[in-house]
Order: C-alpha cells, then structure tokens, then sequence
C-alpha cells in the first residue's frame, strides 16, 4: 500500500500518495481551500462538470493511458454546461478507464489525482494557491530525493557551490546587459524553452552557455535556479501549451509570459522574504 506524506498549503493539509505513474495529490484537500470538508465533493463535481476541464482530461488520459475510452469521454464533454450534468469521479473513471483520477476509502479517503491534474484543480481554486501548492510540493520531493542520495562527491559539490557563486553574478549583472526582453530579434527563431528562459531569467539557452563555458557540458541554466524560479517555471510551461492551443503567436505568448513570470515570482520571493524576516526575530 502506497505511503501517504502530508504537505501544508496556506495552513491546509494536502495527503500526497505514490502509485504505480506516479504521485497522486488529494484534491479533496485542495478543495478545502475554497469550502469546507463537508461541501468537498461538489466542489469536485463543479470543476468535472466543466468542459475545459473534461478537454483537459481527455487529453492526458490519451497520453498517459493506453486503454482510455475516448467515445465514452465524447459523451461528457456532450454534455457539459447542462444544469443536468453533475458528473461524479467515480462515474468518470467507471465509463471511461481514466487513471488520472481515483477514489480512496479509508483513512487519507478523498478524491486523488496525478499531479499533473492536480495542479490543474488548484488553477480552478485561486493560481495564487497553485503556486504555493506546487512550491510545497517541490519541497517535498527534494526532501526525498535527499534522503535517497547516500553518496556523494564533496569535492564536486563544493566545487559547483563555487560556480553557483559566479554564475549568479553573471545571471544577474553580465548577461541582463544584452537586453533580450527589449530586443526580439531573436525571438522569430527561438524555441519555446527559450522563450521561457528569457521570459523568466532574462537571456536564451546559448548566452548562458557562452558566458559558462565550464558549466556548460554538464550543466544548463535550469540546474542553478531557485526553487521559486522553479516553481513559476513550472506554472509558465503550463501557460505556455494553453497559449499554443489557442493559437497565439511568440510574440504575444513572450510579452504574456513576461508579466506572469515578473508577477508570480515576486509574490514568491516576497513571501520567503517574510518567512526569512520572522526567523530573524
């Protein structure tokens, strides 16, 4: 039986299960962010009964999940917005085989889904708690990943410790000079990763790489960010493949990704600030 770690969210519980894909986080938990425990499940219920979220859905399940019966999804995705339409999990997962999604009885008993789903579900509570969410849960896994590693090179480590030193120094004074946010020209030929990159960090792949040249065989950019950069990493990629969807071209997904990347850290690093300051008392 999968063990259940716990996470704290804004003061709110969160049970987090490994299974067989991967791990599974409660969003009967989550949805304690917006209603109490008891109105839980129609909080579930509304969020399932929306077809983007049905979209969303069937679409990880066809990349995910061999055996997802995508007519049988046709039928909720029919009826979506109908005042009649209150679909319950159970329901889905019984016609369709999805495996995003499962009920759990007992002790940590509540609705769980992969964490890709997850998060999408704690979009639909506030993206603020989202975040938050993903932070803890990043936490999390380096916690565990820590414990996993008995051995390591003190030699690299403190060698790297020392590259982080000049790296963050070029991040932050040397390569901000060349001024990509201001100057597209190289975005008609970017990729998206750069396009993240820049929205988030300020240049592309290939300056960081120019101006590290000894991190560079082993290392990228990625591998010296901070946990909050990580986080809204994670929350641009998301944005990113919607604005895909809708078709928006580089620019405007640059220009948007911007602002978020500049809006969501900045609560972050305030909040840590905060944390940093009361430890300080």
């Amino acid at each position: 039986m999968a063990k259940n770690r716990i996470i704290t969210v804004q003061n709110i519980s969160i049970a987090v299960t490994a299974e067989e894909m991967d791990d599974y986080i409660c969003i009967t938990d989550i949805a304690d962010a917006k209603s109490d425990r008891s109105r839980a499940a129609d909080v579930i219920r509304n969020w399932l009964r929306n077809r983007s979220t049905l979209e969303y859905l069937s679409v990880w399940e066809q990349l995910y999940n061999p055996n997802f019966k995508v007519f049988e999804s046709e039928h909720f995705k029919k009826q979506a917005g109908l005042l009649t339409f209150t679909p319950s999990v159970s329901e889905w997962i019984e016609q369709t085989g999805a495996v995003g999604l499962y009920v759990k009885r007992g002790k940590y008993g509540g609705t769980y889904a992969h964490k890709d789903i997850a998060f999408e579900f704690a979009s639909a509570i506030s993206p603020t708690f989202k975040l938050y969410l993903i932070k803890e849960f990043q936490r999390l896994k380096e916690e565990e990943n820590n414990k996993d590693r008995i051995e390591w090179d003190a030699k690299r480590f403190l060698s790297k410790n020392n590259y982080i030193i000049q790296t963050d120094a070029v991040k932050n004074f040397l390569i901000p000079k060349k001024n990509y946010r201001d100057n597209l020209e190289w975005l008609a030929y970017a990729e998206e990763a750069d396009i993240l990159n820049v929205a988030l960090f300020g240049f592309t792949a290939k300056a960081w790489r120019d101006a590290n040249p000894q991190l560079a065989g082993k290392n990228n950019v990625r591998d010296f960010a901070t946990v909050n950069e990580l986080t809204v990493l994670s929350n641009l990629e998301t944005h990113n493949a919607q604005m895909i969807r809708e078709g928006k071209n580089k620019n405007e997904r640059f220009r948007i990704l911007k602002e978020i990347a500049e809006y969501q850290l900045g609560i972050l690093n305030a909040a840590e600030q905060i944390k940093i300051d009361e430890m300080k008392k």
